[in-house]
């Protein structure tokens, strides 16, 4: 530890630290634009100059490293003459338009000008104008002439994101940030460039010249995405959400939030809302009151259960539903006697004992310190991008990441190895690893392993993982998804458990922990559809687009008798028989529990729209019409605490990753001509919300679904990018533009999930042909 002393106080930082540094522990505030606790020292701005005694002129805070004795002025007649005079060059060429800019109220250089600018500029010569940019639908760059060079933005994607999007060109007063030609801004966490941004260069688009920050109300919530749960400040003008930004928590999202959280909320006001309930009568759709609704509701369950017993009800649910809203749905089923409730929409392998209910296994602060990780079966840039710039930091920190998976996307972190092979021949991998581990620890492998040797890559992973210390293996969205999960599992368990590794689940939704822990199945969703019920209710769910296998799911409901939908937009109005409208996060109160086990409570923002009502009270008044008993609430929270405890906040000692199953081995499947399929859900269509946001289907990556081929069988096929071609699954087909990745093995096509062009398609998993759009090839 090196002690100095910053305007009269003393502290210490350990070596090699910057006098920022040491001013941030003191909680003394020296001015600044390029400077970033999160990112690298650019020292562009020169705002932060202070004085350093026997230093001959003034230095900046955020480039000077601390050395023993040190007393540093940041705020003697020197050093703020020196911050007086840089900020007169900045505001040189700076636009006078801050009457229509979108960052007035929320502008470091508009407020540090008033403590450090004159009242008067000496500068009489034009200003100069940077030729307006465009960057897609999320980051507006049409008033580039305010950027003063901090270069935070290049940071951001260099070092956060993983990709340089936008960079530095030209020289002096011809600097300026430009995108690559021709490209937009497309990253994952390209919203976050606008929160970094100390002046209004890069501004929200969609909420572009909408509201005044003075004149937002900001509320605390928590993202209803993915299973990170990133806290949100949701700003509110007469009534309408106008902005998400994140509100920092370094234990969870540290300051950073993902597109998916930041532009959701765009879908709140979308037409395709559901705002009064509405029944089908004579296969025409009538609005209703709320009561005659749910007493037809219950009428019909209680018919169903009359005439065909109990066990012909189904409720399901998505993962995305809060804590409070599963545990009334589960008592509703319960109630009427039946066991049929589920939230494993896109599960197919029920085998693992119900003692495992997954997490990721560590707190979040340890998942970014990970210095070896095997990820299996995760499209983990996606799925889960804030967890992936953690493990991104992690890797250009020493770390080594190996992956077993069927596609070799680019997630922009540095493969060490890499094992891409057909989804039906995963645990075949797995397999060769679990060899290889045995073989390197001279321990014998579990029964059944004598005929399996192990490739190099599989040595090379277990020699990662046995390298030394803080250790992990995750199973991501689609090793959960796996027809063989079960498996899968336990030979990942065994790999763990030998290496010395922590054994944990990339959660895919925000409350998959959450629902785990109280929704308790007896019952699974593939059984629900592949016996048809008489009844279903739906909560959040989008079966033809939210299951594993959407044709199966669309003949169950197509044959009910009874379908209840549960949902914030008017959807399934084909197989639907009552539409309930019910709040989605904003608009209700509720609990999330997200990967760590941490739950996470949040108020609703805004009130419901129209005549939309939080599901939790929906279910709690249904369960009173139909006389049950336990449905007394009178708030979210009593359920919270019936569920959880009063106050309990860490619920990571009821979660558990360890089965009893043991590992089974396998081998690569013989070759054939027979084509698999692959499917992720694509980032803006994992839940109702996402998939109907407009900028964020303006993206690359809301574009509709492809059909990846390899290489190797496009050109066997005589198909190039750009073809249509039909594919077909099951009973289903689907005609879709043909893409070449060469990440893709030989048998394997990647057909993206979760979509209304490829919801006519069978599993996310499985046999599926390819044609030209004009016939068979």
């Amino acid at each position: 530890m090196v002690e100095i002393e910053i305007d009269g106080k003393k502290v210490e930082v350990p070596a090699g630290s910057m006098v920022m540094d040491a001013a941030n522990k003191l909680g003394t505030y020296i001015p600044h634009f390029c400077y970033h606790k999160k990112l690298s020292i650019a020292a562009n701005c020169r705002m932060c100059l202070v004085e350093v005694e026997k230093a001959p002129k003034p230095l900046p805070a955020c480039a000077t490293p601390v050395s023993a004795g040190m007393i540093v002025r940041s705020a003697s007649d020197k050093a703020v003459q020196a911050q007086k005079s840089v900020m007169e060059f900045l505001l040189i060429n700076h636009p006078l338009d801050c009457p229509i800019c979108d960052q007035g109220g929320e502008c470091q250089l508009q407020d540090l000008a008033v403590g450090y600018g004159k009242s008067e500029s000496r500068y009489k010569e034009d200003k100069r104008v940077v030729t307006p940019k465009e960057a897609g639908p999320l980051v507006s760059m049409q008033e580039m002439s305010r950027c003063i060079q901090c270069t935070r933005c290049v940071r951001f994607g260099q070092e956060v994101a993983g990709v340089m999007e936008l960079g530095m060109i030209g020289r002096g007063e011809h600097s300026e940030i430009v995108s690559f030609v021709g490209q937009s801004v497309d990253s994952e966490l390209s919203g976050n460039m606008i929160d970094l941004c100390p002046v209004g260069a890069l501004t929200s688009k969609p909420f572009r010249y909408s509201a005044r920050t003075w004149e937002l109300s900001r509320r605390k919530s928590v993202s209803p995405h993915d299973g990170l749960g990133a806290n949100l400040i949701v700003q509110v003008k007469a009534g309408k959400v106008k902005r998400v930004l994140p509100l920092e928590n370094e234990a969870v999202n540290e300051c950073w939030i993902s597109d998916k959280d930041r532009f959701s909320y765009e879908a709140l006001d979308s037409a395709e809302r559901l705002t009064s309930p509405m029944l089908k009568q004579g296969n025409e759709w009538k609005e209703v009151d709320w009561q005659t609704a749910l007493e037809y509701v219950a009428h019909g369950l209680k018919n169903i259960k009359h005439e065909h017993g109990a066990d012909a009800i189904a409720a399901l649910a998505t993962p995305h539903s809060t804590v409070e809203e599963l545990v009334l749905l589960q008592k509703v089923a319960n109630g009427l006697g039946s066991e049929n409730v589920d939230f494993r929409l896109r599960q197919t392998d029920f085998a693992l004992d119900a003692g495992v209910k997954p997490w990721l296994g560590m707190p979040i602060n340890e998942f970014g310190q990970i210095k070896r990780a095997f990820v299996i079966g995760s499209f983990l840039r996606k799925d889960h991008p804030l967890l992936a710039t953690r493990l991104r930091a992690s890797v250009k920190g020493g770390a080594k990441l190996s992956i077993l998976h069927a596609s070799d996307d680019d997630q922009l972190i540095t493969i060490a190895n890499k094992m891409i092979v057909a989804p039906s021949d995963w645990l075949a991998a797995l397999s060769e690893v679990v060899v290889a581990v045995a073989k390197a620890k001279e321990i014998t492998a579990p029964a059944g392993f004598e005929a399996v040797n192990a490739s190099d890559v599989a040595v090379a992973i277990a020699a990662s993982l046995m390298a030394g210390d803080n250790g992990a293996v995750l199973l991501g969205n689609a090793a959960t998804q796996h027809p063989q999960a079960s498996q899968l599992h336990a030979a990942a368990q065994w790999i763990a458990e030998q290496t010395g590794a922590k054994l944990g689940y990339l959660t895919e939704a925000a409350n998959t922990v959450g629902a785990h822990l109280v929704a308790k199945p007896r019952a699974n969703v593939q059984a629900a559809f592949a016996v048809p019920k008489k009844a279903y209710v739906l909560l959040h769910a989008e079966p033809e687009l939210d299951a594993a296998n959407p044709q199966a799911a669309r003949a169950a409901l197509d044959g009910a008798d009874m379908v209840v939908a549960m949902s914030a937009f008017k959807h399934g109005m084909d197989y639907a028989d009552v539409l309930l409208p019910i709040a989605p996060f904003a608009e209700t109160s509720g609990t999330f529990v997200n990967c760590e086990g941490r739950a996470q409570s949040f108020n609703g923002t805004v009130k419901p729209l129209a005549d939309t009502r939080p599901a939790w009270k929906v279910l709690r008044v249904l369960g009173n019409i139909l006389g049950l008993a336990g449905f007394d609430y009178d708030t979210s929270e009593a359920i919270r605490d019936e569920a959880f405890g009063a106050g309990v906040t860490d619920l990571s000692a009821q979660l558990n990753n360890i089965a009893k199953n043991a590992p089974e081995a396998a081998s690569y499947a013989p070759a054939s001509s027979a084509l698999q399929r692959i499917a992720d859900v694509p980032i803006y269509f994992a839940d109702a919300l996402v998939r109907r946001s407009e900028p964020l289907l303006r993206t690359v990556d809301g574009a509709a679904p492809q059909a990846h081929l390899s290489l190797a069988l496009a050109e066997k096929l005589g198909i190039k990018a750009g073809d249509k071609v039909k594919v077909a699954q099951g009973s289903g087909s689907a005609i879709l533009v043909a893409a070449i990745h060469a990440g893709l093995p030989a048998n394997v096509v990647k057909v993206s999930a979760a979509h209304a062009s490829t919801a006519s398609l069978g599993g996310m998993f499985g046999d599926i042909t390819v044609e030209t759009a004009e016939g068979k090839i």
